[in-house]
């Protein structure tokens, strides 16, 4: 890479909601484990991807009472 290119952003399902349900261990903004979120920008984009593909169905294992 060229050094005066910018970094390629990285695509992030993040709503800046941050709290993680204990029962699921998931974020409530976006459905993301802590050590996802932690990692994030480590993963490769084909991981990133995977995990994006999981994210709604992942919406169902949270509380609805916590979804809001």
């Amino acid at each position: 890479m060229d050094s005066s290119t910018p970094p390629r952003s990285i695509a992030t399902p993040c709503v800046k909601v941050c709290i993680v349900d204990g029962a699921s261990g998931l974020c409530l903004g976006c459905y993301r484990t802590l050590a996802e979120i932690g990692g994030w920008s480590g993963l490769s984009d084909e991981r990133r991807a995977a995990v994006m593909a999981e994210l709604p169905t992942r919406r169902d294992r949270i509380d609805p009472a916590l979804r809001g």
